[in-house]
């Protein structure tokens, strides 16, 4: 038994059986674009996981630039502050 399963048994964190790991490395599949559309249906975990992160760091990167263009669109409006209201208002 490794180390890091008596650990996990001796701390009382329940173990996450391989079965349930594979299926959710099938729906975290199904949930990344890269992977969905390739058509190759055998993708290792590794893969599943590389693509995943890299999935997480694009969308990050998305996030940054639309907020960086709504601060220039609030900034612009600025001067028309019933416009800014409103956008400030959809995004409560």
């Amino acid at each position: 038994m490794s180390s890091r399963r008596l650990r996990s048994r001796q701390s009382g964190v329940s173990r996450i059986s391989d079965d349930q790991i594979a299926d959710l490395v099938s729906k975290l599949q199904l949930l990344i674009p890269e992977i969905r559309n390739r058509r190759s249906d055998k993708v290792t975990a590794s893969t599943v996981l590389q693509e995943t992160c890299n999935y997480i760091r694009s969308l990050h990167r998305e996030v940054e630039d639309l907020s960086e263009r709504l601060s220039v669109l609030l900034d612009s409006t600025e001067s028309d502050s019933a416009q800014a209201a409103i956008i400030r208002s959809l995004l409560m």
